[in-house]
C-alpha cells in the first residue's frame, strides 16, 4: 500500500484538493493521509459547494492539523511523500522557513528532510520579490513548486477539466499514475488553411 500525504491549506483553488481525494479514492493500493487547515475549511464554504463532513470522508486517515504528534509528523512513518493542494503563501512562507508549528508544515519538512518529494500548488498572483524567494528557497530544500497553471494542449472542456489535468499532473510528480492525464502526442494534428 503507497501513502500519500495531502494537505488542503486556505488558499483559492481548494478545488485542486478535493479532486486529488477523488481521484486516489478510485485508486487502489494508494492510502490518502489527509490535513485540512482550518483556513481551507473557511474557503471551501466560499469557492465549492462540498460539506466539510463530505471532503473529510473522501480521506482514508484524517489529522488535525494542529497535532504535530500525528503520525506523518515523523521520517519513520513512510509514505510517496506530500501534495500541498492549494498552498498558501503562508504554508510556502512556513516550510521554507522550517517553521514547524503546524502538521501540514512538520509533514512537508520531514518528507525533505527524508528526500520524499513534496508538490506545491502554489496558488498566488501577482507575485513580488518575497514570494519569488520563498520558492527558490523551498525548491533549494528539494520541494517541486507547481503553479497550478493549466494546459491548453489537451483541449479542456471545462474547469473541472482543466483541474483534473492538474492534478493529475501532480500526482505524476509523486509517482501515482493516475489514468486522468491526457498526454501530449509527439504528432501534430494537421494544419487547417
Amino acid at each position: 500500500m503507497k501513502r500519500l500525504i495531502i494537505a488542503i491549506t486556505g488558499a483559492s483553488g481548494v478545488i485542486y484538493g478535493i479532486r486529488a481525494l477523488q481521484i486516489l479514492r478510485e485508486l487502489p493500493g494508494v492510502e490518502s493521509h489527509v490535513i485540512l487547515s482550518s483556513s481551507a475549511a473557511r474557503t471551501m464554504v466560499e469557492e465549492t459547494d462540498y460539506s466539510l463532513d463530505a471532503v473529510k470522508s473522501l480521506a482514508d486517515v484524517l489529522y488535525n492539523p494542529k497535532d504535530i504528534g500525528a503520525a506523518i509528523s515523523s521520517g519513520s512513518f513512510k509514505t510517496e511523500g506530500m501534495l500541498i493542494a492549494p498552498c498558501s503563501v503562508k504554508t510556502l512562507s512556513g516550510i521554507a522557513n522550517c517553521y514547524d508549528d503546524e502538521l501540514v508544515v512538520r509533514a512537508a519538512d520531514v518528507c525533505l528532510k527524508e528526500r520524499r518529494k513534496v508538490v506545491l500548488l502554489f496558488r498566488e498572483t501577482p507575485l513580488h520579490a518575497g514570494h519569488i524567494r520563498l520558492m527558490q528557497e523551498v525548491t533549494a530544500n528539494g520541494a517541486i513548486v507547481m503553479p497550478p497553471v493549466p494546459g491548453f494542449y489537451s483541449r479542456p472542456q471545462s474547469i473541472e477539466d482543466m483541474v483534473t489535468q492538474t492534478v493529475g499532473r501532480a500526482l505524476d510528480l509523486l509517482g501515482i499514475e493516475s489514468g486522468k492525464v491526457k498526454r501530449w502526442k509527439d504528432t501534430p494534428p494537421p494544419l487547417n488553411t
